[in-house]
């Protein structure tokens, strides 16, 4: 999907304008307290832009997953608000109503720069029916809607999409550069062109597989769905976690890539251990798994292949770990994958999810080119669905 040509903040006047703005605050939380902020400071330059431009704004996001009275109260965007304010250097209002009375005095009430935040879009469960009452209502708070939750683009959702029903609609920074570098690389990428993919379900990635298998040039894979591919080529796997339903179409993949001349990686090694567990047995197996073992992570040799293929890349795209990482003794793998983008030269876009947190983890972040904000979004742009949430936006 092309999405550049969206319009962005910066094509429309905002000066005393109240402007509604869908941010992604799903931050994790524990007793109340914010463990990881980066989602409230990626949100800034769209905010910013917007108080210092004279727009009133008002923000939204969904945080969690409420379903009752007791789960609303470990879902409330309260802390969101305070952290914020502190990031901010200046007050950012809340209010515990979202569509009400409350909400429509404040919005009213707020001043050129002035920004609030309202309470937890999810706490009706129109949000996630996009339910056209509840997004008009979202919709009258303000005269300008921004999409700055890439997030939850691939949600069809009244926050995200129903709003740019009743409301000029257009991007803030974050999507801008979601679907600029990720955009871009797709589009017209620097060659080599080399996608990862790792993650336990081939069912989970089909799409993106397809997908990239006419655009790159190299395709790479680890993770549990890698045993699938190799039971395809008839590889012995013990007793690793795969798809049977799924060695069917892991052979036509290979076939097709195999056509096409493309260069497709996977495992010729596996670190496998007697049990799933951090204290199990664990052996080193070339080409087939024997029974009783299961694979958890890519072994030594592959670790250095992967690494290769990285080394003069122009552009790699990853999404999904090599094994079970968040265990030491199989995270390997994707330490070793982290460290050869991060020491390319290639144009690195990191497909959100547990690629995203093993790069931060490992300190990489600021050798990446670009971490993507959002798993399951990401994943939906690189298969080439179309994603509701920028999809809704203006055009230029």
């Amino acid at each position: 999907m092309d999405y550049s040509g969206k319009k962005t903040i910066e094509d429309i006047d905002v000066k005393g304008k109240k402007v509604l703005v869908r941010c992604d605050f799903n931050v994790p939380l524990s007793d109340g307290e914010i463990v990881d902020d980066k989602r409230i400071r990626e949100s800034i330059p769209t905010i910013k832009y917007l108080s210092d431009n004279g727009a009133g704004v008002i923000l939204c996001s969904h945080l969690g997953r409420p379903k009752d009275e007791e789960s609303k109260k470990k879902c409330t965007l309260a802390p969101v608000a305070v952290r914020l304010s502190r990031l901010m250097g200046k007050e950012v209002k809340f209010t515990t109503d979202i569509i009400g009375d409350e909400a429509h005095a404040m919005a009213a009430d707020l001043k050129p720069g002035e920004i609030m935040l309202i309470e937890n879009v999810r706490f009706y469960k129109e949000e996630t029916k996009n339910d056209p009452a509840f997004a008009k209502a979202l919709a009258s708070l303000a005269d300008i809607f921004v999409n700055d939750a890439f997030g939850t683009a691939h949600r069809a959702h009244a926050s995200t999409a129903g709003v740019a029903d009743y409301l000029p609609a257009v991007c803030g920074y974050l999507i801008k550069k979601e679907i600029t570098v990720m955009g871009g690389a797709l589009a017209n990428p620097k060659r080599p062109f080399v996608a990862i993919l790792g993650g336990a379900k081939v069912s989970d990635k089909i799409g993106v597989i397809t997908n990239l298998i006419d655009k790159v040039d190299t395709l790479i894979v680890g993770g549990a769905m890698a045993y699938t591919f190799n039971a395809a080529r008839g590889w012995r796997i013990g007793d690793s976690k795969f798809e049977p339903d799924k060695v069917e179409l892991a052979k036509e993949i290979l076939a097709k890539a195999q056509a096409k001349g493309l260069k497709f990686l996977l495992p010729v090694d596996n670190v496998a251990a007697d049990k799933f567990d951090v204290n199990a047995n664990i052996k080193v197996f070339e080409h087939g798994i024997d029974d009783g073992w299961m694979g958890l992570d890519i072994g030594p040799k592959t670790q250095k292949i992967f690494a290769d293929a990285v080394a003069d890349a122009g552009t790699v795209i990853w999404n999904g770990p090599m094994g079970v990482s968040e265990m030491p003794p199989f995270a390997h793998g994707t330490i070793a994958v982290a460290k050869a983008i991060a020491e390319s030269n290639s144009v690195s876009i990191i497909g959100g999810g547990d690629s995203a947190a093993a790069v931060e983890q490992l300190g990489f972040a600021d050798k990446m080119t670009h971490i993507s904000t959002g798993g399951g979004a990401s994943l939906e742009f690189l298969e080439g669905l179309e994603l509701p949430g920028i999809a809704c936006l203006d055009d230029k």
